[in-house]
């Protein structure tokens, strides 16, 4: 069974660009939306109408931005009465994109990457703990528990989901939107960490802690728990850096 974000998630996916007008800015919130599993291989992306109202931009803006996406084999598009633009792909031919924007970022830019990401989230966490009512936590468990599966690509998808979910019930629509401005621009360098089946396991693992956490109102449990998450993800990226930078595997053959 496919695991559905909840209809906030996937309006946030759409929420406007704060800084619009930029092709390159549409095309990449696409692209880690389909990275991240939000949007799924045969989905058919809103009209290029909607999605230039949706983002706030020009309907060149969007046409430039579906371009990217077809000259990278991440959507087709189709004319006639059915047509429109389709999702193709999902994981393994974005790791050499990824992996190139791995290279073009120093180490330190990375750190502060992950302290800002982790800010962010642990706020979402916190206020979630705060704010979610029973109903909230149990489809959060009842999500999580559809996500489980799936090997790297379905890991990936249900911990970025899952991150998003946790701004969603923060009902902080600051929070969400640059929980969405900074997930699109750190997330999947992140998320490459769940190639690693120990680190898979500890972030499942986790996950759920979180949940129970929210579950019981208890903030700093939430907030403490996923700063530790996300220092395991980041010391697993740097480390996988410095490997490449050597001339090693994105991933530890060991």
């Amino acid at each position: 069974m496919e695991a559905q974000l909840r209809p906030g998630a996937r309006e946030a996916i759409f929420a406007q660009l704060i800084d619009a007008g930029r092709s390159e800015q549409v095309a990449r919130r696409l692209t880690d939306a389909i990275i991240l599993g939000v949007l799924t291989p045969g989905e058919r992306l809103p009209s290029e109408q909607e999605l230039a109202r949706r983002f706030g931009v020009a309907l060149i803006t969007v046409r430039e931005g579906l371009v990217l996406l077809r000259d990278a084999g991440l959507v087709e598009t189709r004319r006639g009465r059915e047509g429109g633009s389709f999702v193709i792909q999902t994981d393994a031919p974005h790791s050499a994109l990824l992996q190139a924007r791995l290279r073009g970022l120093a180490q330190v830019e990375l750190s502060d990457l992950a302290v800002y990401f982790s800010t962010i989230i642990e706020g979402c966490a916190e206020r979630a703990a705060l704010r979610a009512s029973p109903v909230d936590s149990e489809r959060l468990r009842a999500w999580l528990a559809d996500s489980a599966g799936g090997g790297t690509a379905g890991a990936r998808a249900t911990a970025g989901g899952f991150y998003l979910e946790l701004a969603v019930l923060s009902q902080s629509p600051r929070l969400v939107r640059e929980h969405i401005r900074l997930q699109a621009e750190f997330g999947p360098l992140l998320l490459l960490a769940l190639g690693d089946a120990g680190i898979r396991s500890r972030v499942a693992r986790v996950n759920g802690e979180i949940a129970e956490a929210i579950a019981g109102a208890d903030g700093p449990a939430a907030r403490a728990l996923v700063a530790g998450q996300v220092q395991d993800l980041a010391v697993w990226l740097l480390t996988a850096k410095a490997r490449i930078e050597r001339g090693g595997q994105l991933y530890d053959p060991a």
